[in-house]
């Protein structure tokens, strides 16, 4: 085990690092390319995508909104179908072909991005990227493949490092090299992207035995047949409804954070993206040295339900915070929150066997996918809603009192598995009629 690990772990951090990089430099660009097929739009010259919408009287500004939520929801929505068909075909045909082909198809989305001449285009190339976006699940399955189960929380601290970075580095190359030349990120991005993935194929060893292989499955091969399989293993059910809810709370962050900080402490881009930067660097502090430390003294189930209590104070804190420096100051503790999630992950690996992780995986990702469809239009809503004229009272903080009812019922389901299964080592099938 050590041979693979050694040799390709390299590898998959600077898959999900890419990833998730990937996503962050959309931030800053693709509202202003979006914004420019709006302009033409309503020049005459205009894109045939955005003419299915009403936009008479409308700006650049309102109808580039509008569209630029679907763009986020297809991406989203092509993770939420095909995560589990990826994950499926990973435990059938091992990792290393889908990780490959993988990063290969996210390359060639990139330029598809870069050249998009129109709107239409640029829908195409995202969710092209959405179901090669896909193999996060298989990313993480390759580490529990080569990880110790006692150790894999502190592996999965490695997806939290890849994020950090990926949300530090992906909006501060968005907006440099974009504010030079708009679409120059995504030929950037494309390069390394495709750079990485031809070393790969000569560094990734295959992680997943023959003996450890399954059929490929059609009624798995879906979010909810895969949660349907899953449901036979203690804790998978009440856990994975516990990672639904508390994604779901960082999704209200994630949409809201640039418009909130904008209305209530007159934030320009350059502040809201410095404080992002500031959030993905204590989330690779905390996942990938606290983590590491935590874990192994206190175990998966006490640091999971300390870091949700934390988290939700932090949202909490978030969503009264006065002033922009109150803010910064509760960013460490939300950085700590973030542990509950290699936490989850951990638990949720040590639950099911060897040829069923990349179903697990999938299913995990496919999840998460699922909450950036529904997060965005209800986060932003509450957000427009309680600043607006129609609100009995204003709470622009509404979006961040969402996450934490969110990860409050999180906690709620996870207290209850784990008083029904105190101590769950082994990935035993629960026999169902």
């Amino acid at each position: 085990m050590a041979a693979p690990r050694k040799a390709s772990i390299g590898f998959i951090f600077v898959t999900l690092f890419l990833d998730i990089l990937g996503i962050g430099l959309l931030i800053p660009i693709v509202p202003k390319l979006v914004q420019s097929f709006a302009a033409q739009a309503l020049t005459g010259s205009g894109d045939t995508l955005i003419e299915l919408l009403p936009h008479d009287g409308a700006t650049p500004q309102e109808l580039a909104s509008k569209w630029y939520g679907w763009l986020i929801a297809s991406y989203a929505a092509m993770q939420f179908l095909f995560s589990p068909i990826i994950g499926g075909l990973s435990d059938r045909y091992g990792r290393r072909k889908v990780l490959l082909l993988s990063n290969f198809g996210q390359g060639l989305a990139y330029v598809m991005m870069a050249l998009a001449p129109s709107l239409g285009w640029l829908f195409v190339s995202r969710l092209i990227a959405g179901v090669t976006g896909a193999s996060i699940g298989t990313a993480t399955a390759y580490i529990a493949d080569v990880t110790p189960p006692e150790k894999r929380a502190q592996s999965f601290g490695l997806v939290g490092i890849a994020f950090g970075l990926g949300f530090i580095f992906g909006p501060l190359m968005g907006g440099l090299l974009g504010g030079w030349i708009l679409r120059l990120p995504f030929f950037v991005a494309a390069g390394v992207t495709l750079a990485n993935a031809a070393w790969g194929f000569f560094v990734l060893p295959e992680s997943l035995a023959e003996e450890n292989r399954r059929p490929f499955s059609w009624a798995r091969a879906n979010p909810f047949g895969t949660l349907k399989a899953l449901g036979r293993y203690p804790l998978v059910w009440a856990m994975t409804a516990t990672a639904f809810l508390f994604n779901l709370g960082q999704r209200a962050l994630e949409t809201t954070w640039v418009l909130a900080t904008e209305y209530r402490y007159g934030w320009d881009l350059r502040d809201a993206g410095i404080s992002l930067a500031a959030v993905g660097v204590g989330a690779a502090i905390v996942q990938g040295g606290v983590v590491r430390r935590v874990v192994p003294m206190f175990g998966e189930r006490r640091v999971f339900l300390f870091a949700g209590l934390v988290g939700m104070a932090a949202f909490i804190g978030y969503g009264l915070a006065p002033t922009g420096l109150v803010a910064y100051l509760i960013i460490p503790f939300g950085a700590l929150g973030g542990m509950a999630g290699p936490a989850v992950q951990a638990l949720l690996s040590r639950a099911v066997p060897a040829n069923e992780q990349g179903m697990l995986q999938g299913g995990l990702v496919s999840l998460t996918a699922l909450t950036q469809v529904i997060g965005p239009p209800v986060a932003t809503g509450l957000f427009g809603f309680f600043i607006s004229t129609q609100a009995p009272f204003q709470l622009p903080g509404a979006p961040f009192f969402f996450g934490a009812a969110c990860m409050a019922i999180g906690l709620l389901f996870a207290l209850r598995a784990f008083a029904r299964h105190p101590d769950v080592k082994a990935p035993i099938a629960v026999v169902t009629s």
